[in-house]
């Protein structure tokens, strides 16, 4: 009996069909010049082939025509492909600026899926099908790497750093997810699904669940509970710098570099807060390392986020 396994995963996003292209335009380059290098060797053994024992070759000084036709064509391939899968990797990179964001980690062996509205998810996605998502993923041990073969879409989850990813599935269904960094012993097993849902269905499944904390919510709560609020105040009282409004802004450090304060910025300075010390502030706070889980971090993070910068004073 045949099997029925398609040769290729099923393409079900935007980006798929970009990178379908470009991988058999690759396919298709290194099959011509595979046969036609392999046609020419088989020819040149026959039409040069040496007839009698005594036969000597003709001495060639070669042509300056050749070779530069054969420097000119593949350098003029490899350019249109290095500009062809740089186009891909930057949109790929580069995700819309209006997205649904969900925070991932991987954990040996599962994912671990954190929506903004509070609902969990492990080793399962549920996303809308039309609508630009973007992972913000990290590692709780060992570098796994985020792979979703139909959406074609694929980063390295790596400890202590955010990385993100996005994709804008295109037809409802149920996609593989899978782990394609070994990270021991079962690694194999590090599977999951991305479930897509029209908008109806979505929407069912997000009202389903029970009533909880958002994201937000979750870190405005923590933030109270360690203690964060009576060093970093609005009132430009507190011994530690005022967060409102510092997601995404350039921060002046003691030694007077530059940082951007995002996912990462705001993670190390809850685990490692001597590492970046703000410009007129002290290196006074206790790290939280081994105090406050990954999930924990996430939703401290995505507190941060939503301060809003504070309103101008009358006058000023």
């Amino acid at each position: 009996m045949w099997s029925t396994t398609p040769l290729f995963p099923e393409a079900a996003s935007t980006m798929a069909p970009r990178v379908d292209a470009l991988y058999f335009a690759l396919i298709g380059v290194a099959a011509f010049f595979s046969i036609l290098i392999a046609g020419l060797i088989v020819y040149f053994a026959i039409r040069y082939r040496r007839r009698s024992p005594r036969e000597v070759g003709r001495v060639s000084h070669g042509s300056n025509l050749l070779e530069v036709t054969w420097t000119v064509i593949p350098l003029m391939i490899t350019m249109v492909i290095f500009v062809w899968s740089a186009r891909i990797f930057f949109a790929m990179s580069t995700p819309p600026p209006e997205t649904l964001n969900v925070y991932a980690v991987g954990k040996q062996w599962m994912w671990k899926f954190q929506h903004l509205d509070g609902r969990r998810e492990i080793n399962e996605l549920h996303v809308p099908v039309g609508r630009d998502v973007k992972i913000i993923a990290t590692s709780e041990d060992v570098i796994h790497d985020f792979f979703v073969p139909a959406f074609r879409v694929k980063a390295d989850v790596i400890p202590g750093r955010y990385v993100t990813v996005w994709f804008h599935a295109t037809k409802p269904g149920r996609y593989l997810l899978e782990c394609a960094e070994y990270c021991g012993t079962r690694h194999s097993g590090m599977t999951g699904d991305v479930i897509v849902m029209d908008a109806t269905d979505y929407q069912t499944w997000l009202s389903g669940g029970v009533s909880q904390l958002t994201l937000t919510q979750e870190g405005q709560q923590l933030f109270s509970e360690l203690a964060c609020n009576t060093c970093h105040r609005s009132d430009l009282q507190g011994r530690g710098p005022v967060l409102e409004g510092v997601f995404g802004t350039t921060v002046t450090l003691q030694n007077g570099a530059k940082a951007v304060a995002d996912e990462a910025y705001v993670r190390e300075s809850i685990l490692i807060p001597a590492a970046k010390i703000v410009a007129g502030y002290q290196p006074i706070m206790p790290t939280f390392q081994g105090q406050v889980s990954e999930e924990q971090l996430l939703a401290l993070v995505e507190y941060v986020k939503s301060l809003p910068k504070p309103a101008p004073k009358p006058g000023s």
